[in-house]
């Protein structure tokens, strides 16, 4: 006599239900706090070189850094995720946009509104503020999306980059406390410094090389080859603080052209190694180097302001 044998059915598995909107950590990752260090350490270079006292600009001055850092930075983080999320999915696919945790066009609705949240307080911060920040959040939408897309040119992105996260801010942060346009030495140095930073956003192309080979991205890794681009960069911070030592030491700021000889001889001797292979020291160098670098910004500040 055949005996039937139960069987048992197995629960059906519910779906997971899909993400309709993003959860505030994954904005926050997508905005990149870790970037917002420069434009802020430039916007306090900034005022600092101003040499107008706090009374009466604390205000301001909290203001221009929410503006220089999470706002128009995090702005320009957004914007790049979102027009880069093809790439990041073979470079980065853990990233909010390509991984799926902020979905549909949110990535894009996200630039959009932190574009006009950043506008807004810039107009409350004053004309001349205002107006760097149109410039800052025009050069953030250009630098990721058609047509112009200026990280497509290996030389003209890391330029808008330097101009924007070092000279920009460091501008802003002079004319917050100042209320009107920085003096002419100013100009002068954060210019350098700026173009000086060119180097510095080379380094970041070290870690994409293939996505951004596969993408069409012609970064300087890519097109010269990693050891010549890191040799550029090299070269490009180096000659750069350079002059910024003569011109300091012409200028009667001599403490201050001596701390950053100091910090580029410190620099100079820590190349060789991020020469040697590219793309496993770039992320060393970006902690080693480039914070020497960003010192001997806060340096040439001081002696501006009258500190030193």
């Amino acid at each position: 006599m055949e005996h039937s044998v139960p069987t048992t059915r197995s629960a059906p598995v519910p779906e997971a239900r899909p993400i309709l909107r993003p959860r505030p950590r994954d904005i926050l990752q997508l905005l990149k706090p870790i970037t917002w260090f420069p434009p802020m350490w430039a916007f306090m270079c900034g005022a600092v070189s101003s040499g107008a006292g706090l009374e009466g600009r604390w205000w301001f001055v909290a203001g221009g850094v929410l503006l220089a850092g999470p706002l128009v930075c995090g702005t320009s983080q957004a914007v790049n995720d979102w027009f880069d999320r093809h790439v990041d999915a073979i470079n980065e696919p853990d990233r909010p946009i390509p991984s799926g945790r902020i979905p549909g066009r949110w990535g894009l609705y996200i630039a959009i509104i932190a574009s006009l949240i950043s506008a807004g307080v810039g107009w409350l911060l004053g004309p001349i503020v205002f107006a760097a920040a149109l410039v800052g959040l025009a050069f953030a939408w250009a630098y990721s999306a058609p047509p112009f897309r200026f990280k497509a040119n290996g030389m003209v992105g890391p330029l808008v980059c330097g101009l924007t996260y070092e000279g920009l801010s460091w501008f802003t942060g002079a004319a917050v406390m100042l209320g009107a346009m920085p003096s002419v030495e100013v100009v002068i140095i954060l210019f350098m410094y700026s173009l000086g930073a060119h180097g510095i956003m080379v380094l970041n192309d070290f870690k994409a090389v293939e996505g951004d080979r596969q993408s069409g991205l012609t970064s300087l890794p890519v097109t010269m080859g990693v050891e010549h681009a890191a040799r550029f960069a090299c070269t490009t911070m180096a000659s750069l603080q350079i002059v910024v030592i003569g011109l300091l030491a012409i200028w009667g700021y001599g403490l201050s052209a001596l701390i950053v000889t100091a910090v580029l001889v410190a620099q100079i001797a820590a190349m060789p190694r991020l020469i040697r292979d590219p793309a496993k020291y770039a992320p060393w160098y970006n902690g080693v180097g480039v914070t020497l670098y960003v010192l001997g910004m806060l340096a040439a500040a001081l002696g501006l302001g009258g500190y030193i």
